[in-house]
Parts: structure tokens; C-alpha cells; sequence
């Protein structure tokens, strides 16, 4: 009942946005998590506008900032001359690492996955990459257009290649959106990761559901060695699994604030992810070793998230879809966190060997401010953004490059 009131808000509140704004903003029925859905059924974790056809990044909507690669990439300290308040033009610096291999798990078929990444490229400056699909089954799934997910693809693709342009970007689809064919899914990704890729990669998982008491057993397939999680914290109030695994990078949502120069001046907690972008203490999980320093914020419970990258509406970023709006979008949501920041720490130097090791780093280096900016502002949903580790934002965001 709760996530269904929670719907509810989300629902008017794009209404309003919408009436609002000519754009038109779309919740995608991916995005839609339904009360029979808990344990069955995963969710993407993203809302989108569709711009007017006119409106393209060489034509942006006026008075409006819609985030780039190299604006991203400036933010977040991956660049090695940063363009000073980093903009959002297109001649803004872009990110210039990567290694090894980003596996991104979603469910059915983007059947123009590769051409839209490379019209993405083309328009930012950014390197062809190197890119393939695998089928989790050995065979294609349906075309995911009507649900929403295709759209999910084509950020996930998008957006981890230009944090890491270097890196081997693959798309692993599962069959469905069931919680059986993605975890399914992560299983090949694993094994892809294993025999294909080095032996070492990171799995971005953009998607979720309401935790439920079963939920633990699935944790045994984020075990891969050699191998570092990422999973979207969600876009509503309260924690969504896998998120919620203790042997995940959670990754929550910001808000980039910019003067009427437009330029950067700060990020924020954001509660424009949705109803909110989503955190707090798992009903199921226990805390990891790794949180024992913050225990007096998470108790006894895992706390969502770790790290945390824009996901506001406030400041959408750019995904180009042709197959089902042949247009580009403006996207926003935590589904835009997980594989933005699954880039960014591929891009900012070496990730550890696997996600426990990650996290371990991570709280270590809470306090270093040369490593991550503390957000000290802002709320998500029920969860307010202050100084230390909150339930907004975790420790902060990646602030640069990285020291092993």
C-alpha cells in the first residue's frame, strides 16, 4: 500500500511538472512498480521528457540545462584540464580513461543499441566504442520499446561509455523483467566477465524492486571474483533491492545546481528523482563490515546508498532513442546513478577486486576530501543530506582521480 501511494505522488507530481512545461514528461510503465510485483518483478528507475523535434543539443530547450558527457565528466574531476565552471557546451572537456569491461544487465531488447551509441559518440566528441549485445538466453528477447526498457538500455549503453570511453562496453539482456531472468542475467554477466573480459569487470544494474524477505538468497550471484556491483538506489522513499545487498555499490542521486551563468556552483541531495531519489536502512540486510564506522546512522541494518551522481530532474542529461521516439531525450532517475558512477570509478583509476573491496575503499576514504565532496544539502524523500554519511546521499560523490 505504501509504494502504491508513493506511485500515486509520483504520478501527480509529473502531472503538475508536465502541465507546466510544453515537454511532455513520461513515467515509463517500467518505472511503475505494481504491489504484485515485489519479489517477482524488477523496475527501472527513470522519468523522461520528450523534446519538441526542434529541440535537439544543438537546440536546447531555453532556459533550461540539460546535462552532457563532458559536463558530467568536468563535475566529476575526469578530466585532466577542466573547463572552469564546466559548462554544458559541447566543447567541454571529456573524460578520457576506462579499462576492462562494464557489463550493463537490463531486460528484453534495444534493437538500436549500437547505432544510437554511435550518434551519442558523434554528437559528444566521443571515441567509437567498443561495443556488443549478448542474449542472457543464447536467444534475442522481445523488443523491449512498449515497456520502457529499451529506453533504459540506451542510457545504461550511453552514459557508461562516456564516463569510460576506454572501457568494453557489453549489454547483457535478459530474457524479461522477471527477477529470476535478471539474476539470470547477472549469472552470464558474471561468466562473461570471467572467460571474456580479463577476468575483471564491473556489472551496473540500474534496476530494483520493494525488498522482500527472500531477497538475500539472490546476493550469491553479486559474488563474482574479480568483479564490482553497481545498483540504482531507486527514485521513491524507502530501499530497494539489489540495491540493498551488501555486496553492491548502491547508487543514489544528486542535484547539479548551476548560477544564472550557468556554471557549476554545487551539488545537493535531490527529491527530483521522483518522489524522491531513494535511501535509507534495509529491512532485510544486515550491516556489512564496511559500514561498522556509520553505524550510528545505519544501526545494525545495511544503509542505502554508498555513492551518489546527478539524478535530477533538475538537471536531466542527454540519451538519444531511435527506435521508439527517433528523438533525443531528457533523462533523469537513479537508473542514470548506477551506470554513470559504474564509469566514473572505472574512468577515475583501477577498481578494486571486488565490490566488498570497492565499499571498503569507499568508507575508508569518507573523509578524504581529495577522494569525494561531501553533500551537505538537499533531501531525498525522507532523508535529508548533511555532513558525514547520510541516507541521502552516503558518502558523497567521486571527486577525482583515484589513489591506490
Amino acid at each position: 500500500m505504501r509504494r502504491a501511494i508513493l506511485l500515486i505522488a509520483i504520478a501527480t507530481a509529473a502531472s503538475l511538472a508536465a502541465a507546466q512545461d510544453p515537454r511532455t514528461t513520461i513515467i515509463p510503465d517500467s518505472s511503475i512498480e505494481r504491489p504484485d510485483d515485489i519479489g517477482l518483478r524488477m523496475h527501472t528507475n527513470y522519468f523522461m521528457r520528450v523534446p519538441d523535434p526542434l529541440i535537439t543539443p544543438n537546440s536546447p530547450p531555453p532556459g533550461t540545462t540539460i546535462e552532457t558527457p563532458g559536463s558530467i565528466a568536468c563535475i566529476y574531476g575526469l578530466v585532466s584540464s577542466p573547463v572552469s565552471g564546466c559548462p554544458v557546451a559541447t566543447a567541454t572537456k571529456l573524460a578520457t580513461g576506462g579499462s576492462q569491461t562494464i557489463v550493463l544487465v537490463d531486460a528484453y531488447d534495444d534493437p538500436s543499441a549500437a547505432a544510437d551509441l554511435k550518434t551519442f559518440s558523434t554528437q559528444w566528441g566521443l571515441p567509437a566504442a567498443n561495443f556488443k549485445v549478448q542474449y542472457a538466453t543464447g536467444k534475442r528477447p522481445p523488443n523491449g520499446c512498449a515497456s520502457g526498457w529499451e529506453g533504459e538500455e540506451a542510457l545504461d549503453v550511453q552514459w557508461a561509455h562516456a564516463m569510460a570511453p576506454k572501457t568494453n562496453i557489453v549489454l547483457m539482456e535478459a530474457a524479461s523483467n522477471s527477477t529470476t531472468d535478471l539474476f539470470n542475467a547477472v549469472l552470464a554477466a558474471n561468466a562473461y566477465i570471467t572467460t571474456h573480459a580479463g577476468g575483471k569487470g564491473e556489472v551496473s544494474m540500474s534496476w530494483g524492486g520493494g525488498e522482500y524477505s527472500l531477497e538475500g538468497l539472490n546476493d550469491v550471484f553479486l559474488l563474482n571474483p574479480y568483479t564490482v556491483y553497481f545498483a540504482s538506489s531507486g527514485d521513491s522513499s524507502g530501499v530497494i533491492y539489489p540495491s540493498a545487498s551488501p555486496w553492491v555499490v548502491s547508487s543514489g542521486g544528486t542535484q547539479i545546481v548551476r548560477n544564472s551563468s550557468g556554471n557549476y556552483t554545487k551539488q545537493t541531495g535531490s527529491t527530483g528523482c521522483g518522489s524522491g531519489c531513494g535511501g535509507g536502512n534495509s529491512a532485510y540486510e544486515g550491516r556489512p563490515s564496511y559500514q561498522d564506522g556509520v553505524s550510528g546512522v545505519v544501526g545494525a541494518a545495511r544503509g542505502t546508498p554508498d555513492i551518489a551522481s546527478d539524478s535530477s530532474g533538475s538537471s536531466p542529461v542527454w540519451v538519444y532513442d531511435s527506435s521508439c521516439y527517433n528523438s533525443w531525450l531528457e533523462v533523469w532517475g537513479t537508473s542514470v546513478a548506477a551506470p554513470t558512477l559504474a564509469g566514473v570509478i572505472n574512468s577515475a583509476g583501477s577498481f578494486q577486486i571486488d565490490s566488498a573491496s570497492e565499499l571498503t575503499e569507499v568508507y575508508n576514504d569518507r573523509k578524504v576530501t581529495s577522494a569525494y565532496t561531501d553533500i551537505t544539502s538537499g533531501s531525498c524523500a525522507t532523508h535529508s543530506a548533511k555532513a558525514g554519511y547520510d541516507l541521502c546521499t552516503g558518502v558523497g560523490v567521486v571527486k577525482g582521480k583515484k589513489d591506490k
